[in-house]
């Protein structure tokens, strides 16, 4: 049997050691700086891939490793939680992460700079593994920040902000500098984590405790007094999931992700298909069993909060961002868009297991089947986009084209991660997207056909971004630099490194996709395991919930592939096969026109914090420099003190004033004293009083 502890604190030693040893390093070789890395990178998914065997043994899990570190006043303690789904997240964050560093190997081989991309990068995914593998909230929050401080510095690590690092466009569209994007992540994810740090604050104080097998274990014991206060069991559902709102770029917190793309591809990669995007669905996943056990084995009906939120919140972000990426221009933007759609399919997912009884597994089994698949395609997506814009030498689709012939290895590996995201058989995408709509069909009707027009549209702008990228002529002045590239030996699938990367998970997608079924079954078995270990006995964990929507496994599935065919259908006329103009359909389709700019604007959502928070905290900015400092400055340090001197003067000047007079009269009696004075030396003996001499 290993030792399930030691692979656990080793899977989140090592990246963190590569990322403090990066910067000494790079000092002495910024080619062994880079080694290091990826063989620290390596070491992690080899420690993952240990704790994979537990999975075979659920008996023998959970398995805890913990000490204190403070006992007074507040016992505090640090640990790590081996679960299924800790094992799950391990070895999606580890596995990906070491593919794509492997990737970064050729892609910046030529950075002066990579010694602070290893670091982040290193830090990024040991920050990553603590979150997953911490066995209380405390620990978690602590990884939980350091996530965000990293993906603030990946991506804003081109924080010169160079022209051509500049995302957004194309004239007249505002660009965003990588500053800029950097600072709007932090921002946004770090007002979702505030309301999360409340939540946790008030389930400590009912519970007494942030462990988690402490507070699955305890759990009848505090969930109804947390219930019978008014409104504070809705208050502490909606402070929790804010967290994971924000981190997995969720309606209405989803505005950072599509400028997250402005760091490196790699960084995409890793942001969008491995780590930073899940934390938050891990933490939903983490937290849904307590709120389960609180409505359905206690009957507190406000515990129902945590569910809706999550199932909405899921269903609706998934087809806004998918709107959005119908008609974005950017390459990565397209990808970042189907980024926060997809992770709102595993918010669903996780959302609808408690909507009714009996659905816990299903849909908990079904958010996690989506999230390994997506990290599979998503990761290799995000790799080929990366080496698509270094050799074509632009960021937009309708600028690129005719790539086939010219990256035929990326050709063949978007095409495979495509037809994943997509959901077409027997790719991992089709397993998990019907496991999550077979789960909301049991649910929630009008979730459900909420999923199935997001799958349309889903088709529609992957087809699309495939048919503008790889079909018809090279278009635009990126044409001329490609050619001019083919001789400088810029374009091309890249170096070795990056090749085997991407070509590695796209072997991994499609045999994922082969083995589908039995990786459903085996993700099933553990969540089904893990949970009856870890929560109080009597909860009811398994159910024919998937039924009782009236909707068979076959007819979701011939739904999806229905809803899949109306959606590339006419994105392969328009952008494969170009058998119509899409500018002459706006034209001669008003209503349509109007709604692709409102999909452009991305519904006025950007709009509308840039105007109340970034330009309202700019004018109260002005406000408070101009009106409120500025008076105050003149109040204190010029009109007081010039008050002050003025009166002092004119005080002295009326002193000098009654002194100088004061001077004169005392000099004419100064100048008598003196005459007398002298008269009574130098006249004659005076006679006394009564006679003469």
């Amino acid at each position: 049997m290993i030792d399930a502890a030691a692979a656990a604190w080793t899977a989140i030693a090592a990246p963190l050691a590569g990322a403090a040893a990066a910067p000494l390093l790079g000092r002495v070789s910024l080619r062994a700086c880079g080694a290091a890395a990826v063989a620290c990178s390596f070491v992690a998914a080899g420690a993952a891939l240990r704790l994979l065997a537990l999975l075979g043994a659920p008996e023998a899990l959970p398995v805890e490793s913990r000490f204190v570190w403070l006992e007074a006043p507040v016992a505090i303690g640090f640990g790590v939680l081996i679960d299924p789904l800790g094992i799950v997240l391990t070895n999606v964050v580890a596995v990906v992460s070491a593919v794509i560093m492997v990737y970064c190997l050729g892609y910046v081989r030529d950075d002066p700079a990579r010694a602070r991309f290893w670091a982040w990068m290193n830090g990024f995914v040991g920050s990553m593994l603590l979150l997953v593998l911490s066995s209380n909230l405390l620990l978690l929050f602590v990884g939980w920040k350091l996530v965000g401080v990293c993906s603030y510095g990946l991506i804003g690590y081109y924080y010169r902000d160079q022209r051509a690092h500049w995302i957004g466009g194309p004239p007249p569209d505002p660009f965003v500098t990588p500053s800029q994007a950097g600072l709007k992540a932090l921002v946004v994810t770090g007002f979702g984590d505030m309301l999360m740090m409340g939540g946790i604050l008030i389930l400590y104080f009912h519970a007494g405790t942030l462990n988690f097998l402490e507070l699955y274990e305890t759990a009848p014991a505090w969930l109804p007094a947390l219930g019978a206060e008014p409104g504070m069991m809705a208050l502490v559902c909606v402070l929790l999931l804010a967290g994971p709102i924000g981190k997995s770029a969720q309606f209405p917190l989803h505005e950072w992700l599509p400028e997250a793309m402005a760091g490196p591809g790699p960084v995409s990669a890793l942001i969008h298909a491995a780590t930073m995007v899940k934390s938050g669905v891990y933490l939903v996943a983490r937290l849904a069993p307590l709120f389960y056990v609180g409505r359905w084995v206690l009957e507190i009906e406000s515990a129902a909060w945590f569910f809706h939120v999550a199932a909405w919140t899921g269903a609706f972000t998934a087809l806004l961002a998918a709107t959005q990426g119908m008609v974005a221009l950017e390459l990565k933007k397209v990808l970042a868009c189907s980024t926060v759609s997809q992770i709102g399919y595993m918010m669903l997912g996780l959302g609808v297991a408690g909507l009714v009884p009996g659905l816990l597994v299903d849909g908990y089994a079904a958010g996690l089947l989506h999230l390994v698949s997506h990290a599979l395609f998503k990761a290799c997506l995000f790799l080929c986009a990366g080496t698509i814009i270094h050799a074509v030498g632009s960021i937009y689709v309708h600028e690129m084209g005719g790539a086939r012939r010219r990256l035929p290895l990326t050709w063949i590996c978007t095409v495979v991660a495509a037809a994943a995201l997509v959901g077409l058989p027997p790719l991992p995408g089709f397993w998990s997207k019907d496991a999550v709509l077979l789960a909301a069909a049991g649910a929630s009707l009008p979730l459900f056909a909420l999923a199935l027009v997001t799958v349309v549209l889903t088709a529609f702008y992957t087809v699309r971004c495939i048919g503008l990228v790889f079909h018809g002529p090279p278009r635009g002045e990126p044409a001329a630099h490609e050619e001019r590239g083919e001789h400088e030996g810029h374009a091309g699938d890249g170096s070795a490194a990056m090749r085997a990367a991407v070509g590695g998970l796209a072997l991994a997608t499609i045999l994922a996709g082969l083995g589908g079924p039995w990786l459903e079954a085996g993700i099933r078995r553990g969540v089904e395991a893990g949970l009856t270990a870890a929560l109080p006995a009597g909860t009811l964990l398994a159910g024919g919930g998937a039924t009782d929507g009236g909707l068979s496994h076959a007819a979701v599935s011939t739904l999806a592939l229905l809803c899949i065919l109306a959606g590339a259908a006419p994105a392969w006329v328009l952008y494969g096969a170009r058998k119509a103009s899409p500018e002459a359909l706006l034209e001669a389709y008003r209503p349509a026109a109007a709604l692709r700019l409102l999909f452009w604007r991305r519904w006025g959502i950007d709009a509308f914090y840039r105007r109340a928070f970034v330009d309202g905290t700019q004018r109260l900015a002005r406000w408070a420099a101009h009106d409120v400092e500025d008076r105050f400055d003149r109040l204190v340090n010029r009109r007081l003190p010039q008050a002050f001197v003025d009166g002092t003067a004119g005080l002295l000047r009326r002193l000098r004033t009654e002194t100088d007079a004061l001077a004169g009269n005392m000099g004419y009696v100064l100048v008598f004293l003196a005459l007398l004075l002298a008269a009574l030396l130098l006249c004659p003996e005076m006679p006394g009083p009564g006679g003469g001499r």
